[in-house]
């Protein structure tokens, strides 16, 4: 079943997320698209059923005020401006409208209906993908984390035993992690999983490198090259799935907003890339991701597994990454993991995990100058990874986690609890 959808037209807004949730919570799908978008291209979307122009402070761009495309006017939708003030529409907002106004806009003005669920958007996806993939075969990479395992199982869903998955472990997973994704992917899902391990590989081309955008560039390139020589072991394998989120596009940036960081899965692909890709999650929010998982029969422990950037610790690892380390970060995370959850904090936080500073501060450990590295804790709150906030831990549960890791990882004599919400921080640190 085809969604009606609102089409939000980004005209320099830092609120064109906050105007989409609102939208999706009603029950109508909603996508963000450039302001210069064409009668065309606006034609070419399945269901429109109303115009929302979102007006604000980056409207100014290069010195000129951009606007829309005036004959956008003339396509026959329904349009309501926010802090612009267009030559026709049904109605015109300073600020951003009320639930009631959006609500007679969508049902009454728009004549749309709440058919935003998860069970019609994968049934949309199913047939895109079977659409777009035919009988060839589409290479994913499952990390195992929420993103690629629901792309993953979305994709079992739509092509079955087409989808080879393959998981690298880049030397930069979390403790024991790639051991969880082929025991619970391989021996309980039995799905068709290639492991690879280019531990050395990773770290080698990441030697030196203390650039944030660029270890994640390298990561990222690498990833392809991987999947890449994978590829050639097989046959028909003409696709690439990925499980870029809506998040991440926005993130990279857009015409009327600077790039915040480049996801892997967005910014940092090769010029020659070898695959066309797929990407089924692209218009969904972090915990719609977890909803279609949901809908798709995954485990709770699967769909609500903690966040995990696809460059894993290395951007976690600040600066350039060395294995002393990465090795330090690896372990005072899995502690922490551990103790959030005999606190029962891994249920109520969304996100939480340990930075590791490139330099060392002076500490005293067996009744010695010592010279050791900090150990970074952030525990953050979001519904849809755009803003967060901070979880107050109890000052008796952060003393243990820091009891544990300086006594645990001899290389650490530092810990720290990091308070800054996102914005203006970002949840993580590169």
């Amino acid at each position: 079943m085809k969604q009606d959808m609102i089409v939000i037209l980004d005209l320099g807004s830092t609120e064109n997320t906050t105007i989409a949730r609102q939208i999706r919570d009603l029950g109508v799908y909603s996508e963000i698209h450039p302001h210069d978008i064409t009668p065309d291209e606006l034609k070419a979307l399945d269901n429109v059923k109303g115009i929302v122009i979102n007006g604000g402070e980056n409207r100014i761009v290069d010195g000129v005020a951009i606007d829309v495309n005036p004959a956008i006017y003339d396509c026959g939708y329904p349009i309501i401006a926010i802090d612009h003030e267009p030559a026709k529409c049904e109605k015109k907002y300073a600020d951003m409208p009320s639930e009631a106004d959006i609500k007679s806009f969508l049902f009454d003005t728009c004549k749309a209906e709440a058919n935003w669920n998860m069970k019609n958007f994968i049934d949309d996806q199913v047939e895109i993908i079977r659409r777009q993939v035919g009988d060839k075969k589409v290479l994913l990479a499952l990390s195992g984390g929420v993103d690629s395992s629901v792309v993953a199982a979305l994709l079992i869903k739509a092509i079955g035993k087409q989808l080879v998955c393959v998981h690298v472990n880049h030397g930069l997973m979390r403790k024991n992690e790639s051991e969880s994704v082929v025991e619970i992917f391989r021996n309980k899902l039995d799905a068709n999983l290639v492991y690879v391990d280019a531990t050395d590989r990773f770290l080698g081309k990441l030697e030196g490198v203390a650039d944030p955008e660029e270890k994640r560039k390298i990561i990222g390139g690498e990833f392809i090259r991987v999947f890449e020589e994978e590829a050639r072991k097989l046959e028909g394998i003409d696709f690439l799935g990925q499980g870029t989120i809506y998040p991440d596009i926005i993130e990279s940036g857009t015409k009327t907003a600077k790039c915040v960081k480049s996801h892997h899965n967005v910014g940092g692909l090769p010029e020659d890339l070898q695959f066309a890709l797929v990407e089924p999650l692209a218009q969904l929010f972090k915990d719609e991701v977890r909803a279609c998982g949901v809908e798709l029969g995954l485990p709770a422990e699967m769909v609500y597994r903690q966040p995990f950037p696809g460059p894993g610790l290395g951007v976690r690892c600040l600066g350039a990454i060395t294995r002393e380390r990465l090795e330090a970060l690896r372990e005072s995370d899995a502690i922490l993991r551990d103790e959030f959850a005999k606190a029962g904090l891994d249920k109520t936080v969304w996100q939480y995990f340990t930075v590791v500073p490139d330099f060392k501060a002076v500490g005293v450990r067996d009744n010695a100058r010592s010279m050791g590295y900090m150990c970074v804790i952030r525990a953050v709150n979001t519904i849809d990874a755009m803003t967060a906030t901070i979880e107050r831990i109890d000052y008796d549960i952060l003393e243990k986690i820091a009891d544990r890791i300086t006594a645990e990882v001899p290389s650490i004599n530092r810990v720290v609890y990091e308070i800054t919400k996102k914005p203006v921080a970002t949840i993580e640190f590169e």
